[in-house]
């Protein structure tokens, strides 16, 4: 029965035949605006997944391949980096050298930048609110410093970045900087989960002695 049948009034609700007739010319109905209504929550890029990720990229304008394979991500015990958390499981179709399909997680994560980047004015203000968004839920903090040499240094404080994320991100597949400006230095805690090191300031992103922790290259 449609949504539609419980509209009938008490008078016509006894007839069986009355209600079958209402049901059939209702239910088509009712199954269109249901699958509408499932349309959109699926193409949701909060939890959008699989086929409907790779749409939303294309509308983005990233892919979901790697321009250049991510080597060195796969998950290891003895490998720092690489262990619970951190390192990709190597599924049996992957190639053994290196990775360059995302999963969904970090695919999400990257279309959030682009669509960032599809909107960004270019200054730091608004780059922090981007960044922010793209890492918010994740324990990771990050944050962009301008060298005045048109290159920009990039921090990560708290959570590490997952393996294959870091690879993304050293190999320049994170879609947000100014025109004309290079980025010159990616950095991240030498502590998981702690600030970067820094004086005359205390916040999520920086602190003093014995609670932040030094920055060290990506």
């Amino acid at each position: 029965m449609s949504q539609y049948t419980d509209l009938i009034t008490s008078q016509h609700a006894d007839k069986p035949k009355f209600v079958a007739l209402v049901d059939a010319v209702t239910s088509g109905i009712d199954a269109q605006a249901q699958l509408a209504e499932a349309i959109s929550q699926a193409f949701d890029l909060d939890v959008a997944v699989g086929t409907q990720l790779d749409v939303l990229g294309q509308w983005a304008g990233i892919s979901r391949y790697a321009r250049v394979a991510i080597t060195g991500v796969y998950f290891s015990f003895d490998t720092p980096g690489l262990g619970f958390d951190q390192g990709v499981i190597k599924g049996p179709f992957d190639p053994s050298e290196g990775l360059s399909r995302m999963d969904d997680e970090t695919y999400r994560l990257l279309i959030r930048a682009k669509v960032g980047a599809n909107h960004w004015d270019g200054t730091l203000p608004a780059y922090q609110q981007i960044m922010a968004q793209v890492f918010s839920g994740t324990g990771t903090v990050a944050f962009a410093t301008d060298n005045q040499d048109m290159t920009m240094s990039v921090y990560f404080a708290g959570m590490q970045p997952s393996a294959l994320l870091s690879g993304l991100i050293k190999s320049g597949a994170l879609p947000l900087k100014p025109a004309g400006v290079r980025i010159a230095d990616y950095f991240v805690s030498s502590v998981i989960g702690a600030p970067l090191f820094g004086f005359d300031i205390s916040s999520p992103l920086i602190g003093g002695f014995d609670v932040g922790a030094f920055a060290t290259p990506l």
